[in-house]
């Protein structure tokens, strides 16, 4: 994520470039089915941070459920190779562990994420903030760990049955990571993430659902 990282590190990469000023633009990376994903240089850092624009056919709850669904990770989330819940405070606030698959010769990465959902009363925007946090599990030999990520879901209801989504992230990916696999990730992951967000959200389990925590 920002499931949000999970929305996964695949998700998340963003191409190394040299950073330059502190507030720079957002500038449009691509455009697909109705998925912008957009890129920009941060100050003191080697990593762009990203984000994706779109509307979706979904209420709040279904958007929510989706994304706090987090065994079903796999199913949408780009090269995820495992997502694990490891605590729950409660049913909008959860701690969950996930492997990304990277190709060889690249380590794999994992990640920590917490996922906190709240809602405005007024509004029904719901936000999601996604940090990671590197040391609820031990490091595993052969996977590199993602010890700096923000990430975030702001998700605005357009109407009945629509809601308006802007997600940003920006990590750190850790280790030593080739530029054209960063490239690959930046261009692909989001889209490709979004697109199966899509799917996912058509699947039956999520038609009728209901969340205690949010308002439709």
């Amino acid at each position: 994520m920002y499931r949000i990282f999970t929305i996964a590190i695949l998700l998340f990469a963003a191409r190394f470039a040299a950073a330059n000023t502190p507030d720079e633009p957002w500038a449009l990376s691509s455009n697909k089915d109705g998925i912008k994903v957009y890129t920009r240089h941060i100050a003191d850092s080697k990593i762009k941070a990203i984000k994706v624009e779109c509307t979706l056919n979904a209420t709040p709850a279904q958007l929510v459920a989706v994304l706090m669904d987090i065994k079903t990770c796999g199913e949408w989330v780009y090269h995820t190779k495992s997502a694990t819940v490891i605590k729950t405070v409660s049913p909008s606030d959860i701690y969950y562990y996930s492997e990304v698959n990277i190709p060889w010769p690249v380590h794999n990465r994992d990640f920590i994420a917490h996922l906190k959902v709240t809602q405005d009363a007024k509004t029904k925007v719901v936000t999601i903030d996604a940090p990671v946090v590197s040391d609820m599990m031990p490091v595993k030999d052969g996977i590199v760990r993602v010890e700096h990520s923000t990430g975030r879901w702001v998700i605005t209801p357009v109407d009945s049955s629509h809601v308006s989504i802007v997600y940003t992230l920006h990590l750190d990916p850790g280790g030593s990571v080739p530029a054209w696999l960063i490239n690959m990730f930046a261009a692909q992951g989001p889209t490709e993430s979004f697109i199966g967000l899509k799917k996912q959200l058509l699947k039956p389990a999520y038609k009728d659902v209901k969340l205690s925590y949010i308002q439709d």
